[in-house]
């Protein structure tokens, strides 16, 4: 029975005796193949630390752009609501201008219509009205207010309606009627304009003429007044002793004679020379609306009318709710042309040659 045990467990270690013998005689690595492993351990070690690097310095980088992203988004926040606040001032803003617009414009109907009235009551109903795309244009006959004289009283709506010509379109000429002028350029209305002397069988602009925004003549200018019409087609002027005022009040249309009879509502000086004298005389000015007015009185014909003083026009033309006016080229140059015809009677029996008229497109 011993024997049998002993056979029985030599048999059930023989397996693992014969695996320990294998082993012995054949090892399963070389030493080289120990070295290489040992190696590739190494390298592989290597690897992982480097691609543990980059994923710690990727969550480092995820890290920063969550933050660079949360600080955009404080940002865009800040950014939206400062853009609403400021859109929602500018559109305060924009309905407070609208207002005000509004209430101009309203203000401005309500002044014509004033003038519209004084003008009724003193002047009666219009003789002549012309309403065409570019201007709407009334005639007014000035017996009633006791000149022998007419005045058109003018809302512009288109500013090419309104125009400065040279006669003939040059600087040196022999000078154009205002009703020529009219003609020619297809105009409804025109009143001779700017002062002029001559020179060598010519006729020359006194002072600053401006044509189309071109000063096309500047000499003479001393104790002249200037008058024009800027690109918004508001008259202006004054005196002026360089080009760069002309340029400074973007002028489109003008030219000089004397003397400035009110601006802003008052009075201006009368120089001794033309003060208390009755002539014929042309006046420009616009009303409190910023309606232009033209006006022309004649004088100098007995039995007809001996003309206005510059004192009296002044006078006249504050009733008339008048602002701004200045005084234009008179005597046989005043001429007020008006829907193919001359209506008052010039001072030397016929239309006088001048240099530069003011005609009004319908």
């Amino acid at each position: 029975m011993r024997y049998k045990l002993q056979i029985f467990f030599i048999l059930l270690l023989a397996p693992f005796l014969g695996m320990g013998l294998a082993c012995a005689q054949w090892p399963p690595f070389s030493l080289d193949e120990m070295e290489t492993l040992a190696l590739q351990e190494e390298i592989w070690q290597a690897e992982a630390d480097r691609i543990s690097g980059q994923l710690l310095h990727l969550k480092e980088s995820i890290g920063e752009t969550r933050t660079a992203t949360e600080n955009s988004y404080q940002l865009i926040s800040m950014i939206r609501k400062d853009a609403h606040q400021e859109l929602l001032a500018y559109e305060q803003q924009h309905a407070r201008l609208q207002d005000l617009v509004e209430a101009s414009v309203e203000q401005k109907r309500a002044s014509g219509d004033m003038i519209e009235l004084v003008l009724a009551n003193m002047l009666g109903d219009p003789i002549g009205q012309t309403f065409g795309k570019n201007a709407t244009i009334k005639v007014y006959s000035l017996e009633e207010a006791g000149y022998r004289g007419y005045m058109a009283k003018v809302k512009l709506h288109n500013l090419k309606a309104l125009r400065m010509v040279l006669a003939g379109d040059k600087v040196k000429s022999k000078g154009e009627t205002t009703s020529a002028a009219a003609r020619r350029t297809g105009a409804v209305l025109a009143i001779n304009a700017g002062g002029f002397f001559a020179h060598e069988g010519n006729l020359v602009p006194l002072g600053a003429t401006v044509i189309d925004g071109e000063i096309v003549d500047f000499s003479n200018i001393t104790d002249l007044s200037f008058v024009g019409f800027n690109r918004s087609g508001q008259l202006v002027g004054g005196r002026i002793e360089t080009k760069e005022q002309i340029m400074a009040m973007d002028v489109l249309h003008g030219a000089s004679f004397l003397p400035t009879l009110l601006q802003g509502g008052k009075k201006q000086t009368i120089p001794p020379a033309w003060a208390n004298t009755r002539h014929p005389r042309t006046l420009i000015g616009h009303f409190e609306n910023d309606d232009l007015l033209f006006i022309v009185i004649d004088g100098r014909r007995k039995g007809w009318s001996t003309g206005v003083t510059l004192e009296e026009a002044q006078e006249k033309l504050l009733e008339f709710k008048v602002r701004d006016a200045y005084n234009l080229d008179g005597g046989g140059s005043s001429t007020f042309y008006y829907d193919g015809k001359v209506l008052n009677r010039p001072s030397d029996g016929a239309e006088r040659r001048v240099v530069t008229n003011i005609v009004v497109l319908p």
